[in-house]
C-alpha cells in the first residue's frame, strides 16, 4: 500500500507571525492535515525560517525528539545543558525528554529542519531522566548514496523500537527491497520521480506498508528522507490512547 500526502494535504503551522512556517506530514491530534500519528511516529514537521527567529522556552515530556538540519544553521538551548549550542547543515540532535525538559530554538534566516517525535513507550519513558545529545554531520557517512542516521553502525541510538532513519540520494532508476512488516515514511526533500508509477515531487510525503519492494523511476536527481518503523508495536502508543 502506498499513500501520497502532498504538501497542500499536510497540516500547516507557523511561529512568530510567520517568521517560521511549517508543513507537517504528521501533525498533532488537533492539527489539520490528512495524516495523524501511527506506529511510534507521533509528529513530523518540516520548518523553514523566513527571518532570523527564536521559538521561546517550552516543555516536553516522554518523547524522543529528533531535529535534523536540512540547510542553514540553528541554535538550541535547554534546561539541562543551560547553554546555546549551534548546529549546521547535516547536524542532528536528540532530546530524550523523559520526566521533563524545556528548550528554546533559534533558526537563522533561510534555514530549514525536520523535527520528528518518536514514542518510546511514554508510560515508561516519562519516568526516565531527560537527556540531550547532538552529532555533527561528519558523524554520518554516505555509503552507496545512503546516509544512515539511526540504524546499524550509527552512533545515534533511540529507545523507540524498530526505528531506522536514513537519507537517500537517487541518481538512477532503482528497485528497493522493503520489509512488509514495516512502515516506510518518506519525505521528498528535493527532486521529481515516480514510485510504483506514481509521480512524487519536493515536499510530498509517502507512507508505504505491506510492500516487499518498490520501483523508482527518476525524472530529476532526488533526495529522500526515510523513517522506517514497525507496523505492530510491542506496546500501546500514546496516540492510540488519545
Amino acid at each position: 500500500m502506498l499513500e501520497i500526502i502532498s504538501k497542500k494535504s499536510q497540516a500547516y503551522g507557523e511561529f512568530n507571525n510567520g517568521e517560521i512556517i511549517e508543513n507537517k506530514p504528521i501533525g498533532f491530534p488537533n492539527d489539520g492535515g490528512k495524516l495523524k500519528a501511527y506506529s511510534n511516529l507521533f509528529y513530523w514537521a518540516y520548518a523553514k525560517a523566513n527571518f532570523d527567529s527564536t521559538i521561546g522556552l517550552h516543555p516536553h515530556k516522554g518523547f524522543e525528539i529528533i531535529t535534523y538540519v536540512i540547510d542553514g544553521e540553528i541554535k538550541h538551548y535547554d534546561t539541562l545543558i543551560k547553554k546555546w549550542i549551534s548546529l549546521k547543515k547535516g547536524d542532528v540532535q536528540i532530546i530524550q525528554a523523559g520526566s521533563g525538559i524545556s528548550h528554546s530554538e533559534f533558526l537563522k534566516k533561510n534555514s530549514s529542519i525536520f523535527q520528528i517525535w518518536l514514542d518510546p513507550n511514554i508510560c515508561t519513558s516519562i519516568n526516565n531522566k531527560p537527556k540531550y545529545k547532538d552529532y555533527q554531520a561528519s558523524t554520518f557517512k554516505l555509503y552507496d548514496n545512503k546516509k544512515t542516521i539511526i540504524g546499524e553502525k550509527s552512533q545515534l541510538k533511540v529507545q523507540s523500537e524498530g526505528v531506522e532513519i536514513f537519507e537517500l540520494i537517487i541518481n538512477n532508476n532503482e528497485n528497493l527491497q522493503l520489509n512488509s512488516l514495516k512502515f516506510y515514511s518518506i519525505y521528498i526533500i528535493e527532486g521529481l520521480l515516480k514510485i510504483n508509477r506514481m509521480e512524487v515531487k519536493s515536499d510530498d510525503f509517502i507512507k508505504i506498508y505491506n510492500e516487499n519492494n518498490i520501483s523508482i523511476t527518476l525524472k530529476e536527481k532526488s533526495r529522500l528522507f526515510i523513517v522506517v518503523s514497525p507496523i505492530q508495536l510491542s506496546y500501546s502508543s500514546y496516540a492510540s490512547q488519545l
